[in-house]
């Protein structure tokens, strides 16, 4: 029977009336993993060959390269470049199978799965489900801005800049023309600093070529930070490079600004700051997001597991976290490890390692993650990198950051298909086509559709 909670979270009576996610019947241990980030795909690869049965689970049929999700919101690449169908991944892996369901819950008693397709029962589970958007509970914020996440996400930032800039040119009122030519991006980690350079790049570039009708001094792009430092994860010398490179842009950085409302036309600062601006793109935090039923004792800061050394959660020995909802804490790491996809990777290889051990009944192995460096990129030509003792920026280290975030794309195609864009985009200033497929409509109708009615 299913565990009462659940059952009644998901109006199930019993296992029967949830119905049976059909997997190929096997005596070898089964090992589930949730999610197909960059930590569920290195557990994935790195069990290929263990005699085991693997079963990965995804609410999406493909994996999505994240790095490079600014440049599909900015029209700089076509979004099937950064995604890769699990099935292609996973074509030569024998013993591993893939199933498209969203788990919702889990029974660690009786060691099932629940989700939206079904159920299905496991022996070792691992949850690398990674994290979404955190708004911080503003709800305003959360209706009327946009995360950077997903390609689903990305895809809307696209559709929401290139309509507003149609609009602007058919608006005669100039507040709302000011107001669709405004674009924010809230937090100055990695992604809004790549976010808001490749849209300085659009402003400088394609703004001039396709909207003749205004001039590109129009469009203003602002970057605000909650604290005095950009890139907080990277060193001294990288943040203050950073801010000389969006600079240049002619990006406005504001330190020090904490966004407290966001209505869908006005950005409201904790210091009093009004900003028009019918773009918000939100940057500023996430969190951890993971099925029903695991002990809220486990749950750390950014709603993230915390597990012990060799990854189990704790109490669970059979049940694994990795990639960004784990939290690994030790006295030398007492908010665990970063959350970036070396991290991720690197955990996955450990778990790996682990669970087989386990499977063996051999001692496991803790994990201590390996800084292979830091890399951000601040438009075409122009990067900052932490690599140990050496730090330094410019076209270099752009070279650095093109060639590591190209090798590190699943699948041939997907390789070439970023390399050519690139390169036409490196000699010609050109985007990829800048289409709207499909209309992006903000929650909230605004005021000055109001006022024309």
């Amino acid at each position: 029977m299913i565990n009462k909670n659940i059952s009644e979270n998901y109006n199930e009576i019993s296992c029967e009336e949830a119905g049976l996610v059909c997997l190929p019947e096997s005596e070898l241990p089964r090992i589930v993993i949730i999610g197909g980030g960059f930590a569920g795909l290195s557990l994935t690869e790195n069990l290929k060959k263990a005699n085991v049965q693997v079963v990965l689970i995804d609410k999406n049929n493909y994996h999505q390269f994240q790095p490079l999700l600014y440049q599909v919101a900015t029209s700089g690449l076509e979004p099937d470049s950064v995604a890769f169908p699990f099935r292609k991944q996973i074509s030569k892996y024998k013993n591993v199978i893939f199933r498209l369901a969203e788990a919702k819950g889990i029974d660690t008693k009786s060691k099932i799965i629940y989700t939206n397709k079904g159920y299905l029962s496991y022996d070792y589970l691992v949850l690398a489900t990674g994290t979404i958007t955190n708004f911080f509970g503003i709800k305003n914020i959360e209706e009327n801005s946009l995360g950077l996440k997903s390609i689903c996400d990305s895809l809307d930032i696209r559709h929401m800049m290139l309509q507003n800039l149609e609009q602007a040119t058919i608006t005669c009122n100039d507040k709302e023309r000011d107001a669709l030519t405004n674009f924010v991006v809230v937090g100055g980690g990695p992604a809004g600093v790549e976010t808001a350079g490749a849209l300085a790049e659009f402003k400088k570039y394609i703004l001039p070529k396709d909207y003749p009708e205004y001039p590109s001094s129009i469009m203003n792009i602002y970057l605000l930070e909650g604290s005095d430092k950009l890139i907080s994860s990277m060193s001294e010398k990288a943040s203050v490079k950073t801010l000389k490179y969006l600079e240049k842009l002619n990006v406005k950085v504001l330190f020090n600004e904490i966004v407290i409302d966001y209505d869908g036309e006005i950005i409201t600062t904790k210091k009093g700051k009004e900003i028009p601006a019918k773009n918000l793109i939100w940057t500023a935090g996430i969190k951890g997001q993971l099925p029903e039923g695991i002990n809220q004792k486990c749950l750390v800061s950014g709603n993230r597991l915390k597990t012990n050394q060799y990854l189990q959660i704790e109490g669970l020995n059979n049940v694994f976290a990795i990639g960004d909802i784990a939290s690994v804490i030790s006295e030398k790491m007492p908010k665990g490890y970063p959350q970036v996809a070396q991290t991720a990777i690197q955990q996955g290889k450990i778990a790996a390692v682990n669970i087989m051990n386990t499977v063996k009944n051999k001692k496991l192995i803790p994990f201590y993650y390996k800084n292979k460096g830091l890399l951000a990129t601040v438009g075409k030509r122009r990067a900052v990198a932490d690599l140990g003792k050496l730090k330094f920026g410019g076209y270099f280290a752009w070279l650095l950051w093109s060639f590591v975030h190209l090798m590190s794309i699943s699948g041939f195609r997907n390789k070439l298909l970023v390399a050519l864009n690139w390169a036409v985009s490196y000699f010609s200033y050109e985007k990829s086509n800048r289409l709207i497929i499909r209309n992006y409509k903000a929650k909230k109708q605004n005021s000055f559709q109001k006022q024309e009615k």
